[in-house]
């Protein structure tokens, strides 16, 4: 008994220092490396396949001067208007979407574009309480070793903008027929818009819904731009 304790100890042991070391390991990797594949994309393609339908995934790197600085702007504007600010979580947000919630008022996230990040580059979809610990413990990494630019950079390039869409590159071509670079103000804040449910609304073909919130993402945007201003972002 004594044994397969000591045994059982030391398998959680060598579970937990690698575990840690490899979260680290990558963090730091992906702090460089461009992340040309995320959990999701995998299993959105295994999904595709179960269904038997024709395998999806349009996606390409691009850095982040080579994305329009106004769709920096919409996202924060949509997704995190205090990205600057917090360290990876915005509890201000956090309370109002509990105050929210409890009223039985339409359900609201409060994830920031760090925890939005760990998520996509580490983690999977499907929300639990023990991802939610895992994620986390990831956007506490992430903010802890990289900048603010880089989280910006990844997120933007892994973001799920689209059913089998990646990224902003492959949003501006399929989607708009340009490029990231030369995304138009009103194009950004409608792939913004669709962020919280890119599978639902369509930046190409944008609803009523969709065309109200990129007025109100458009009319936010100044107040962004002057925050990136303020903090020299990605100068």
């Amino acid at each position: 008994m004594k044994n397969a304790l000591r045994i059982f100890k030391k398998i959680v042991l060598w579970g937990l220092i690698a575990f840690f070391g490899s979260s680290i390991f990558f963090t730091l990797l992906y702090k460089w490396v461009p992340v040309y594949v995320s959990p999701l994309m995998v299993i959105r393609c295994v999904q595709q396949s179960g269904r038997n339908e024709p395998t999806r995934l349009h996606h390409q790197w691009v850095p982040l001067d080579s994305i329009s600085p106004h769709l920096v702007e919409a996202v924060m504007a949509s997704e995190d208007q205090r990205f600057l600010e917090h360290s990876g979580f915005d509890f201000d947000a956090i309370k109002q979407a509990a105050r929210e919630n409890s009223k039985g008022k339409r359900r609201r996230g409060a994830s920031t574009i760090s925890q939005q990040t760990a998520k996509n580059v580490f983690l999977w979809p499907t929300s639990s309480w023990v991802r939610k610990g895992f994620e986390a413990y990831f956007t506490l990494l992430i903010e802890l070793l990289w900048s603010k630019e880089r989280i910006m950079e990844v997120y933007l390039n892994t973001i799920e903008m689209g059913d089998g869409i990646y990224g902003a590159q492959a949003v501006a071509e399929l989607h708009f027929g340009t490029t990231a670079q030369k995304l138009t103000k009103g194009q950004c804040a409608l792939i913004a818009a669709s962020l919280p449910n890119p599978l639902k609304f369509d930046s190409s073909n944008p609803s009523p819904y969709l065309r109200k919130r990129k007025r109100q993402i458009i009319r936010q945007m100044p107040y962004i731009r002057s925050l990136l201003e303020k903090d020299e972002f990605n100068e």
